[in-house]
C-alpha cells in the first residue's frame, strides 16, 4: 500500500476577532485562497496536480456555506477541475480532513491531496448554525436527561473530576502565553506562518498572545459559565473556568500538502513527516471532553508505542481543564505538552485547529530534533480524533 507523507504545512497568523482584528474585515474564502497560494508557490507544485482539497469547517453559514475549500481554490486562480469537499467534526475538522485526505493516499484513491481548514469566528460567529436542543431530536434528549450540557460547563465538570484548583488552571493559561510568546520573540513561528494581505495592510504574526498575562492578573475573572440552573444541577462543581484560561475565539486557516513517496519523487519533493497512526473515538457526550484521553491509548496502542516515546505533544487548549486532565491521565512530560503554546494563547478558529496544531507541532519538531509527535483534539458531542507522526 502507498504511505502517505506530509510534504509543507502553513498557516495564517491567528486574528483576534473584536472590532479592528487582523481578518474581521476579511472574507473567509479570501483567507483561506492566500494561505493556498502560499503552500502551492512554496512547494512548486503544478496545482492542477492535486487530486482532491479536503476542507475542515464548523459553522458552515453564511460565508461559509459554499464549499469554503472549493470557492477557496478557485478564489487563489487555480485550476476548475481539482474538486474539494468540507468536513465538519467539530473542533477536530481539519484533523481529521488530514486524516482523510492521508487514508485516501495509502488506500491508491490519490496521490496528491490538500487537507486544510477556515474559520472566521468574527463575521460568522460561533452558534451561526443554530446548535442547541432541537438540533439534537427527542430520542437523544430522552437518552440523556435532563439534558446535554455546553462544552464550558463540562470543562468545569472536568475540572472538578480530576481535582484541578483554579490557581493551577489559570498558571496552565498563563504559561501557554508566555510559552506562545517566547516562540513568537524567537522566531520560531516564522517558517510556518504566510503573510496575509488585508485591505489594512499586510499580516504577519499572530495577535492573540498576550506576554503580559499573569496567575494574578487571570484570577481576576469571574467564572464564565457558572448559572443558577447549572449549579443547581451540579452542586458540587467548582466553577473555575474563565475566559482567561479557555482558548480564544479566532479567526485563522491553515493547509498542509499531503503527497504518496511516488508523487513527491516525481515532482522532487522532500518528505518532511509520516503518519505512524491514526484514531477517533467517542466518549460520554454528556462529559463531551474526555474524549483524547482514550483516543490517546488507542492511537499510541496501535503504533506500539508509549506515551514517553513521544517528543512532543498538541492537546488542544479548548480549555485549561482538557489537557490538564489528559496529563493526569497519561503521565506525559509537561514540558513535552504544548511547548510552544496552545489555543490559550494562539486561539481556536474552529475548523482551522487540527491542521494549524499539526503544522506548529511539524516545526517544533524539526527545530528540536524530536522524532514522533503526537496531537489530540478535543470535540463536541464527546469526540477526538488522535494523530502520530514522525519527523523523517
Amino acid at each position: 500500500m502507498p504511505e502517505a507523507f506530509i510534504i509543507d504545512a502553513v498557516r495564517s497568523p491567528m486574528g483576534r476577532i473584536k472590532t479592528g482584528g487582523a481578518f474581521t474585515e476579511l472574507h473567509p474564502v479570501d483567507l483561506l485562497a492566500q494561505v493556498l497560494q502560499a503552500l502551492v508557490a512554496r512547494t512548486g507544485i503544478d496545482p492542477g496536480a492535486v487530486d482532491d482539497v479536503i476542507c475542515g469547517c464548523v459553522s458552515q453559514v453564511g460565508e461559509q456555506s459554499a464549499s469554503p475549500g472549493r470557492m477557496a481554490w478557485l478564489a487563489a486562480g487555480f485550476p476548475e477541475h481539482v474538486p474539494s469537499t468540507t468536513v465538519e467534526r467539530k473542533c477536530g475538522s481539519s484533523q481529521q480532513a488530514v486524516h482523510f485526505a492521508a487514508q485516501g493516499i495509502a488506500a491508491g484513491a490519490y496521490d496528491i491531496a490538500i487537507a486544510c481548514g477556515v474559520e472566521s469566528m468574527s463575521r460568522v460567529p460561533m452558534g451561526s448554525s443554530k446548535i442547541g436542543k432541537d438540533s439534537i431530536g427527542p430520542l437523544v434528549a430522552e437518552r440523556y436527561a435532563p439534558g446535554l450540557v455546553p462544552q464550558g460547563v463540562c470543562a468545569d465538570l472536568i475540572g472538578t473530576r480530576w481535582q484541578l484548583d483554579r490557581e493551577a488552571m489559570d498558571r496552565f493559561a498563563a504559561q501557554s502565553h508566555q510559552r506562545a510568546a517566547k516562540a513568537q520573540a524567537a522566531g520560531a513561528f516564522e517558517r510556518e506562518i504566510v503573510p496575509i494581505t488585508t485591505a489594512n495592510g499586510v499580516v504577519r504574526a499572530d495577535e492573540t498572545i498576550r506576554p503580559s498575562t499573569t496567575v494574578e492578573s487571570l484570577a481576576a475573572l469571574n467564572a464564565a459559565f457558572r448559572s443558577d440552573e447549572m449549579s443547581a444541577r451540579f452542586p458540587d462543581v467548582a466553577w473555575q473556568t474563565t475566559a482567561g484560561n479557555a482558548s480564544q475565539m479566532t479567526d485563522g486557516a491553515a493547509a498542509m500538502l499531503l503527497m504518496s513517496d511516488s508523487a513527491a519523487a516525481r515532482f522532487g519533493l522532500r518528505p518532511r513527516a509520516r503518519f505512524v497512526a491514526f484514531d477517533v473515538h467517542g466518549d460520554s457526550p454528556l462529559d463531551m471532553l474526555t474524549a483524547p484521553i482514550p483516543s490517546t491509548r488507542r492511537a499510541l496502542k496501535k503504533a506500539g508505542m508509549s506515551i514517553d516515546a513521544i517528543d512532543h505533544c498538541e492537546i488542544n487548549e479548548a480549555f485549561a481543564s482538557v489537557p490538564m486532565a489528559w496529563l493526569k491521565e497519561l503521565g506525559a512530560d509537561p514540558a513535552k505538552l504544548n511547548p510552544r503554546g496552545g489555543a490559550i494563547a494562539l486561539g481556536h478558529p474552529l475548523g482551522a485547529s487540527g491542521v494549524r496544531l499539526m503544522t506548529t507541532m511539524l516545526h517544533a519538531l524539526e527545530d528540536t530534533g524530536g522524532r514522533y509527535g503526537l496531537q489530540s483534539m478535543c470535540e463536541a458531542g464527546g469526540m477526538a480524533n488522535t494523530t502520530i507522526i514522525e519527523r523523517l
